[in-house]
């Protein structure tokens, strides 16, 4: 008697209705390994999306800083100095000095920035981002203006006590109404509401929605001139200029401002869209290495689980065996079926295994403020685990009830 692969998985399905719970938690081990792998792997991406959707909104498509240091990675104490050293501390004259020589294809606006306390009435709002720019930062950093209007280069030379606020600042002074009109306390003095930015959220844990906008003549009255500012610039409309054409004019004419040779290095810094996605992305990379392989431990214990059950069930049909064997099955029949029932058994908790990660990232987004995406390499990682599990897990049972004698099979009770 010859078992096919299609007889094999016949007997595989049979033997596991007939032992309905004992499959069930035989299951269990790989749905949570599954659904494990597959919900981290859509919070990751999730993360990632957010973060992407986020910096674009608060740095810019098109934008680029420069700086004294310009680095969105961890620098060390010893790295951090030596670009201190090295590099010059940017003046208004160096903001002058651009607009002067490339005005006429690339914009720029200044960026300071201080951290301080917001006030109205009795209420107080602690370390909040106050941004000293100038009007067209507005459009160098396409900020959304949700409510009101962003500051004008009048009001800009004017000094105006002016301030376009973040989402957070607008709930908290002002839940559930409008804050145009209304004003603020900084350092004392009365700013007027002007606008309001889209919300941002928060970006590696850290909250963009505290920001306070005010002109960066006015931010000067307030803090005093800048020791080292950075500049915000991007190319003009109708210039014909790329991002990476415009950092490059701005880049030529800081090195002949710095008078630098041609083989000395820039004593500058550019920070632009593309060097904080890479570096998101490496912070997620460093995630998935380290978070999902964790998570695919829970598919060997699951594994584990059905070594030990398809064990109990070769002993316990070990009498079958035998029957089987005695009417002409193979070693090879044996092996196959068993196999089989293991496969079967864990592609089937993978399967379920998807479809509850599924419904739970279903749950997850539209009862919270989260964003997770379930993609194809990671259902293709769990199914692809779950399989090869339950095969290698299989594989010494099988061979166990392969090689049993049929004569003392048959003796078994």
């Amino acid at each position: 008697m010859t078992t096919s692969y299609l007889t094999a998985l016949s007997l595989a399905l049979d033997s596991i209705k007939a032992h309905r719970l004992r499959s069930f938690l035989t299951l269990l081990g790989v749905v949570i390994g599954v659904a494990s792998v597959i919900l981290v792997g859509a919070g990751i991406e999730g993360l990632g999306i957010t973060a992407e959707e986020t910096t674009s909104k608060a740095f810019g498509t098109e934008s680029y800083l420069l700086a004294q240091v310009a680095n969105v990675g961890r620098l060390t104490a010893k790295q951090r100095a030596a670009l201190l050293r090295n590099n010059r501390q940017l003046r208004r004259e160096d903001l002058v000095y651009l607009r002067g020589a490339t005005g006429d294809q690339v914009q720029y606006s200044p960026y300071s920035q201080r951290q301080d306390d917001v006030k109205r009435d009795d209420r107080l709002l602690e370390a909040c981002s106050i941004l000293g720019v100038s009007a067209v930062l507005a459009e160098i950093r396409d900020v959304g203006i949700v409510d009101g209007r962003f500051f004008t280069e009048q009001e800009e030379r004017n000094k105006s006590y002016v301030a376009v606020v973040g989402d957070e600042i607008r709930t908290y002074f002002f839940p559930g109404a409008s804050p145009i009109g209304q004003t603020i306390k900084l350092r004392g003095y009365d700013f007027l509401i002007i606008g309001v930015q889209e919300k941002l959220g928060s970006n590696l844990g850290r909250s963009q929605d505290n920001s306070v906008y005010i002109p960066d003549t006015t931010f000067e009255k307030l803090y005093g001139p800048a020791k080292s500012m950075s500049i915000f610039a991007r190319s003009k409309a109708g210039s014909g200029l790329s991002l990476d054409e415009a950092l490059e004019v701005t880049r030529t004419a800081m090195r002949v401002r710095n008078h630098l040779g041609p083989k000395k290095e820039d004593n500058f810094g550019f920070l632009t869209p593309d060097s904080i996605r890479g570096f998101i992305d490496n912070i997620l990379g460093l995630i998935r290495i380290v978070v999902v392989p964790i998570t695919l431990i829970s598919l060997v214990v699951g594994g584990i689980v059905i070594m030990n059950i398809m064990l109990v069930s070769v002993t316990e049909r070990t009498k079958e065996i035998g029957i089987r064997k005695s009417l002409g099955a193979r070693s090879s029949d044996i092996l196959v079926q068993i196999l089989t029932e293991s496969f079967v058994i864990s592609a089937l908790g993978g399967f379920l295994g998807i479809a509850i990660a599924w419904g739970l990232v279903q749950i997850i987004t539209s009862s919270f403020d989260v964003k997770m995406q379930i993609t194809a390499p990671y259902i293709l990682l769990a199914v692809f685990v779950s399989s090869g599990v339950g095969l290698i897990s299989g594989w010494y049972p099988a061979r166990k009830a392969a090689r049993l004698d049929p004569i003392e099979a048959l003796r078994a009770d």
